[in-house]
């Protein structure tokens, strides 16, 4: 990992810390926050790679002996911590620290990371903020949350935030049509996800590719035959794998239904559903742009019940004969 990598999609992140090697100013502690796939954990291990590396003073050489530790995941100066079950719990902190009372073994510096800091237990957080203030040796921390506003507030205010945002999809795909990947799925992936990460993960998970022809399939058969639609979302959704990606599912019909309005409006380069577009043009002046605002509506009420652990096949059902109502 390296600071080129996500160089394009986090542009001001990559130069914030940059800026702070080059200048001989790293923190002592460092928030980095934003959705998830944005690269928090790469710019994390790109930093300690830089820091750590005996040639370069801004970006990991990947050639010497301390940069190619870190590559191997076996740094005796790095420690990552994630939650242990649902939580960061305060055993894990006073580890930390045990760890951290020693001289670092090579390097004048050691590092932690905090994956999804914000799981943190009052108890650790509090036990943290004294680890923060009073360190035992030369310590830089990264705590990696989604959301930073969760930390404890005298945490925020000893430590940097440096803010991970959406990379825009344009960009996205044009690294990922470079790379050989199909349009059908890069296109709804990069509009799905927040940064490369997410919609690499996307794109390789056989999971996806299938859900995108189920939807398809779903649209172009629920506003001829309901009872057909149903059946096929029982047979192809509820009783597959794909049950636990219904809140994706609901995405991927919010943009299919934005992708009518963009038609409508003659932005038809602007349609994710490209492999579709045909049956986009056909399909989108059949009905009012109020109509396919009214189901994109329904589709995110949807999931503001899943999010409230409504049982799913209820959700979807309730959706599919919402549509059917026209």
């Amino acid at each position: 990992m390296s600071f080129q990598t996500i160089k394009a999609e986090q542009p001001q992140a990559v130069q914030t810390l940059q800026n702070a090697l080059q200048n001989q100013k790293v923190s002592h502690a460092y928030i980095f926050h934003g959705p998830p796939g944005t690269g928090k954990k790469k710019a994390a291990l790109a930093l300690a790679k830089a820091i750590f590396c005996l040639r370069s003073d801004t970006e990991g050489c990947d050639q010497c002996v301390e940069c190619r530790k870190l590559e191997h995941g076996n740094h005796p100066d790095l420690h990552m911590l994630e939650p242990d079950g649902t939580a960061v719990k305060i055993e894990q902190i006073r580890g930390l620290q045990r760890e951290f009372a020693y001289r670092s073994a090579q390097s004048q510096t050691k590092i932690y990371i905090i994956l999804h800091a914000e799981r943190m237990t009052v108890q650790a957080a509090n036990s943290l903020l004294k680890f923060l203030e009073e360190p035992n040796s030369k310590v830089v921390a990264v705590l990696i949350t989604e959301n930073g506003h969760a930390l404890l507030p005298t945490i925020r205010s000893r430590a940097q935030w440096v803010p991970f945002t959406p990379a825009a999809p344009q960009v996205l795909a044009k690294q990922l049509l470079g790379e050989g990947h199909p349009p059908s799925l890069v296109y709804p992936a990069v509009h799905m996800a927040a940064g490369m990460e997410g919609a690499r993960e996307f794109i390789q998970s056989n999971w996806f590719a299938e859900l995108l022809n189920v939807v398809i399939q779903l649209a172009k058969e629920v506003f001829v035959d309901l009872s057909s639609a149903m059946m096929m979302a029982y047979h192809k959704v509820v009783k597959t794998e794909l049950i636990d990606h219904i809140d994706k599912l609901m995405d991927l019909f919010i943009l299919l239904f934005k992708d009518m309005i963009q038609v409508q409006w003659n932005r038809k380069d602007s349609i994710v559903f490209k492999n579709q577009a045909d049956w986009i043009a056909k399909t989108a002046f059949a009905r009012d742009p109020a109509f396919w605002i009214r189901n994109m509506e329904r589709a995110a009420e949807s999931q503001k019940r899943l999010r409230f652990h409504a049982n799913a096949q209820l959700a979807l059902e309730q959706f599919l004969i919402g549509l059917e109502g026209r």
